[in-house]
């Protein structure tokens, strides 16, 4: 009785709702998210959230700008006191910008991420009470989430984990570095936080994070302050394109399993929709670029360890950067090809 009626409003945005239409999917998305998407926490979302070692939160900085935080703790640290709240009975983890962007009343979003399972769910909320031991969110929507794209790891909690304020080596800085930009190239998994913060919708207001995944090299650094990858078909949606055509703005935390440094960056973000490596890179239905503000690097910071199991099947489907630069640097060739053939039959023929 508690899901989102059908004289309710839509349950998706003007970004949103403009994404869906130009991909052709708005009626079917529309009927789909009015059943899915839902103001409370179902039963099976609150056992799920019970049973994870790691929880993942986008928030919205004093400028507007989104950043993505990992909160880990034994299992069961997160709790939900009713079906909509969920109590996280954890402080964030030293150098993270939630340390900051954790206030009362602030947007969060929230991903709930089973790596060993691929299962997944989200919501979105604000802060309620922020307290020495951990905080609590508010639920404004929750939904769950398609198994695409994640690879598989078994979680091991270390000892770390009971001590989130233990000082780390940090490094800030305007521009991604050779020990970022390697923890970046090597990934197959990131989260990227975006926002919808215009009030003339405050029914869609709030902060969101996802996962995205790919294969190794899948995310590709272009210079010392930008980076790009594909936007693979999801579940149609559309919240973290949406957000960001109508709020340029996106933050990203990069994990490196093996050492656990982890790596947080806010900053511009676009949509490419066209062009030719968009049409060479298979799978991709659109790249989404971004140009960094700020990058944090915590040294050692993650007290979990991930064992890799398997990358997800639908990889299989997917291309390349390289492979996608040599079919357009062979398309080119062959229309030069073509075009010296054309200009000298017609002089032939003159």
């Amino acid at each position: 009785m508690n899901d989102v009626g059908t004289e309710s409003p839509s349950p998706f945005h003007k970004g949103e709702r403009l994404v869906q239409e130009r991909m052709g999917v708005r009626d079917k998305v529309e009927k789909l998210g009015r059943r899915a998407i839902r103001d409370f926490l179902p039963d099976q979302h609150r056992e799920f959230y019970a049973e994870l070692p790691f929880v993942l939160i986008g928030t919205v900085d004093g400028q507007g700008r989104p950043w993505t935080s990992l909160v880990p703790g034994r299992v069961g640290f997160m709790t939900t006191p009713d079906d909509r709240t969920l109590d996280v009975g954890m402080r964030p983890l030293f150098g993270d910008p939630l340390n900051e962007t954790l206030t009362e009343g602030a947007h969060v979003g929230v991903l709930g991420i089973q790596p060993h399972s691929r299962r997944r769910n989200r919501m979105t909320g604000r802060v309620g009470a922020v307290r020495p031991d951990g905080f609590t969110i508010t639920v404004d929507r929750s939904f769950g989430n398609c198994p695409r794209y994640i690879q598989t790891r078994d979680v091991e909690v270390l000892p770390g984990i009971d001590r989130p304020e233990t000082v780390r080596a940090v490094s800030r800085s305007d521009a991604i570095d050779e020990p970022v930009r390697g923890i970046i190239e090597r990934a197959d998994t990131l989260f990227i936080a975006t926002a919808h913060l215009d009030e003339r919708e405050a029914e869609s207001q709030g902060a969101d994070v996802s996962h995205r995944g790919g294969k190794p090299g899948f995310v590709k650094v272009e210079d010392e302050r930008s980076f790009a990858f594909p936007d693979f078909s999801g579940n149609l949606h559309f919240n973290t394109v949406g957000n960001i055509l109508l709020h340029p703005k996106a933050g990203f935390l990069f994990a490196d399993f093996d050492t656990g440094d982890l790596v947080y960056l806010t900053g511009g973000a676009e949509i490419i929709w066209d062009g030719e490596m968009i049409e060479a890179f298979r799978g991709a239905q659109r790249l989404i670029r971004f140009s960094a503000d700020e990058v944090i690097r915590v040294e050692r910071s993650l007290p979990l360890r991930f064992t890799f199991g398997e990358y997800s099947p639908l990889l299989e489907n997917t291309g390349s950067w390289t492979q996608a630069s040599r079919i357009v640097a062979a398309d080119k060739a062959w229309s030069a090809v073509l075009e010296k053939s054309i200009v000298n039959g017609g002089s032939s023929r003159a």
